[in-house]
C-alpha cells in the first residue's frame, strides 16, 4: 500500500510530464511549419551552396513568390470572414487578358489601362459578393460560377494570346528593379501584404472581419453589418487576383488566357500552410506568406536539382497534407494533454 504522500508525489511528477509534453505539442503545432521552413533552406543551402544559397538565389525565389503571395493574400480576407472564392485564379488570367487588349487593341495609355483592369478585378469581386450575401448563394457555387463566365467572356473577346501592339514600358513593370536591386513585384508584394496585414490587424473594420469569421451570429447581434464585411473581403480577393494578372502578363509580355489559372491551387494551398503558422487554425497574412515561402523555396530547390516537373504538384499537396495533418494533431493531443 502506498501513503498519501507517495500518492501526491506521484501526482506531481505526472503533472509537469503533462505539462511539458503539452507545451511541446503547442508550440510544433505553432512554430513547426516555420520550422520546416527554415529546415528546406538549411537543407538546400548544405546540399548546393553554390547555387542555392546566395543573394541573386534568394532574390528569385522571392520574385518567384511575389505574384502567389499577393493573389494568396486577397483569398486569406474571404476565408477569414468564413468564405471562399474559387474564381480568383480565373479573375487573374481574365484582367491579364484584358489589360493586354486594352492597350493592344483599344489604344489605352498603360496607367489608364492598368487602372481599369484592377477596377474590373475589384467589380468581379463586387458581383461575387453580392451573389453570396445578397442573392445567398453558396460562395463556392457563386465564385466557381462566376470564373467559368469570365473564361467564356475571355474567350469571346480573344480566342488567342494578345502579344503584339504591347508597349515596351509594360512589361518593364515585372521585370524592371527599382530600389536596391530588388524586383519590381517583391516590392509590390511587400507594400500590398503591409497594408493588408495593418487592416486586418490594427484597424475596427479588421476586428469586424475576424469576429466574423469567429461567430458570425455574435457579430450580427452586436451591431456589425455582416454583408458588408464579406462585401469588402470579396472585394479585396477581386483586386488582388487582378493585380496578380496584371503582374503576369507583364512578366509574359502578353495577355493569354487561363494563363493565372493555377495560382488558385497555389493561392490555397499558401493559405492553409499559413493557418498552420503561429495561430491555432486562424488565417492570417504573416502566416499566408510563411506558406507562400515554403511552396517557393520548395519549387527553387527541386528545380536545382533537376527534379522532374510532375514533382511540383506532389511536393505541393504532400507538404499541405503534412503541415496541416501535423498541426491539427498537435493541437489535438495538446488540448487532451
Amino acid at each position: 500500500m502506498t501513503t498519501v504522500a507517495e500518492d501526491q508525489n506521484a501526482g506531481s511528477g505526472i503533472r509537469p510530464a503533462r505539462g511539458t509534453r503539452r507545451g511541446v505539442l503547442i508550440f510544433v503545432s505553432r512554430y513547426g511549419t516555420i520550422i520546416g521552413l527554415l529546415a528546406m533552406i538549411v537543407f538546400f543551402s548544405i546540399a548546393a551552396p553554390t547555387t542555392f544559397f546566395s543573394t541573386a538565389n534568394f532574390l528569385n525565389i522571392l520574385s518567384q513568390a511575389s505574384l502567389t503571395a499577393i493573389i494568396a493574400a486577397g483569398l486569406t480576407y474571404t476565408l477569414v470572414v468564413g468564405e471562399f472564392d474559387l474564381s480568383i485564379g480565373f479573375v487573374a488570367s481574365f484582367i491579364g487578358l484584358i489589360v493586354c487588349g486594352l492597350m493592344a487593341n483599344q489604344g489605352f495609355p498603360i496607367p489608364v489601362a492598368i487602372i481599369a483592369a484592377l477596377a474590373l478585378g475589384t467589380f468581379i469581386g463586387c458581383i461575387n459578393g453580392l451573389l453570396v450575401t445578397k442573392v445567398g448563394i453558396n460562395a463556392v457555387i457563386a465564385t466557381l460560377g462566376v470564373g467559368t463566365i469570365l473564361s467564356g467572356i475571355g474567350f469571346s473577346y480573344s480566342a488567342f494570346p494578345i502579344a503584339v501592339g504591347i508597349p515596351r514600358e509594360f512589361t518593364s513593370i515585372s521585370i524592371g528593379r527599382l530600389l536596391f536591386g530588388i524586383p519590381n513585384p517583391v516590392i509590390i508584394m511587400f507594400v500590398v501584404l503591409g497594408i493588408l496585414w495593418v487592416v486586418l490587424n490594427k484597424t475596427d473594420l479588421g476586428q469586424k472581419m475576424q469576429a466574423v469569421g469567429s461567430n458570425i451570429e455574435a457579430a450580427r447581434l452586436s451591431g456589425i453589418r455582416v454583408d458588408r464585411i464579406k462585401l469588402f473581403a470579396f472585394m479585396t480577393a477581386g483586386f488582388c487576383a487582378a493585380l496578380t494578372g496584371i503582374l503576369l502578363s507583364s512578366l509574359l509580355g502578353s495577355g493569354t488566357l487561363g494563363a493565372g489559372d493555377g495560382y488558385l491551387l497555389n493561392a490555397f494551398a499558401a493559405v492553409f500552410l499559413g493557418s498552420a503558422t503561429l495561430r491555432e487554425g486562424q488565417f492570417h497574412i504573416l502566416g499566408t506568406l510563411v506558406g507562400v515561402m515554403i511552396l517557393a523555396v520548395g519549387f527553387n530547390g527541386l528545380s536545382i536539382f533537376g527534379a522532374p516537373t510532375h514533382f511540383q504538384p506532389i511536393f505541393k499537396g504532400g507538404i499541405l497534407v503534412f503541415a496541416v495533418g501535423l498541426s491539427t494533431l498537435a493541437r489535438r493531443y495538446a488540448a487532451t494533454a
